[in-house]
């Protein structure tokens, strides 16, 4: 008898998924009290490139259309909120993330309905192929995010530096 079924399996995947969620937001609105720099704008999807590894395993194949068209879907449309409510502020000569009330509900947002697109995407690829799609969203998602972060961040010390 298997103790461990694939719907138990879903469920306990899935409250893992959101604890790890609400573990970000803490970490995001915490790290809005601390100056930005630019090791902390390009660290983050710099680690997540490691996760690229993850198409040695053939389990995680996808037809190469399906993961262009997962990153691009992370880079034009998730990624446009968070760039919309990234703005950073000068205080006491340091470059801060100015805090928005709509930041925390746009991931809690985007993370909705990241869930629902993953139960309706699963429905046709293996829980491997769907998690491989489902990385190249939000890898698309923060790197357009991050650029943008790190280039409004270049702007914001050129204009101090002059």
């Amino acid at each position: 008898m298997n103790l461990i079924s694939p719907s138990y399996m879903q469920i306990v995947f899935t409250f893992g998924a959101m604890a790890m969620a609400v573990g970000a937001l803490f970490i995001r609105l915490k790290a809005s009290r601390r100056p930005v720099t630019i090791k902390k704008i390009v660290i983050p999807p710099l680690g997540m490139t490691t996760g690229l590894c993850m198409f040695v395993a053939p389990q995680t194949h996808i037809p190469v259309l399906w993961g262009v068209i997962a990153f691009a879907f992370g880079w034009l449309v998730f990624s446009y909120p968070l760039i919309r409510t990234t703005h950073f502020e000068t205080v006491n000569g340091e470059i801060f993330a100015q805090r928005s009330r709509s930041f925390v509900f746009i991931l809690i947002g985007l993370l909705a309905i990241r869930m629902l697109l993953h139960e309706a995407v699963e429905q046709y690829v293996s829980v491997l192929q769907t998690g491989a799609l489902f990385f190249l969203l939000a890898y698309g998602m923060i790197i357009r995010w991050r650029l943008f972060m790190l280039k409004q961040y270049r702007v914001m010390t050129a204009d101090q530096d002059s």
